[in-house]
């Protein structure tokens, strides 16, 4: 089933802050962390839908970074709504708390 893919504003500050803190450790590595989560993001138009929920959200984890990319299915409008791309290294408690404000 093929999707569109929506990132919402919230996900793209998400990314923002994420580009920031790679940019810091090693220049270049903000793009790179940008290109592979971006390239992730448009497998959901094959692949969405199929992952767990974790938090009230379908969650899809980055294969190079420790990332939770979560999103929102319409399956009748074929849409995938990106609501969150984070740290999987923060406290679960601090990203469910976030999640649920994108309700």
């Amino acid at each position: 089933m093929n999707f569109q893919v929506k990132i919402t504003e919230y996900a793209k500050k998400n990314l923002e802050i994420a580009y920031e803190f790679y940019e810091t450790q090693k220049e270049g590595l903000g793009n790179y962390f940008i290109e592979i989560i971006l390239s992730e993001i448009k497998m959901l138009e094959f692949y969405g839908c199929l992952h767990q929920k974790i938090f009230g959200f379908h969650r899809m984890i980055s294969k190079k970074f420790p990332f939770g990319i979560y999103y929102d299915c319409d399956k009748k409008e074929k849409i995938i709504y990106i609501v969150g791309i984070l740290d999987l290294r923060k406290n679960p408690n601090s990203l469910q708390k976030y999640l649920q404000k994108r309700k």
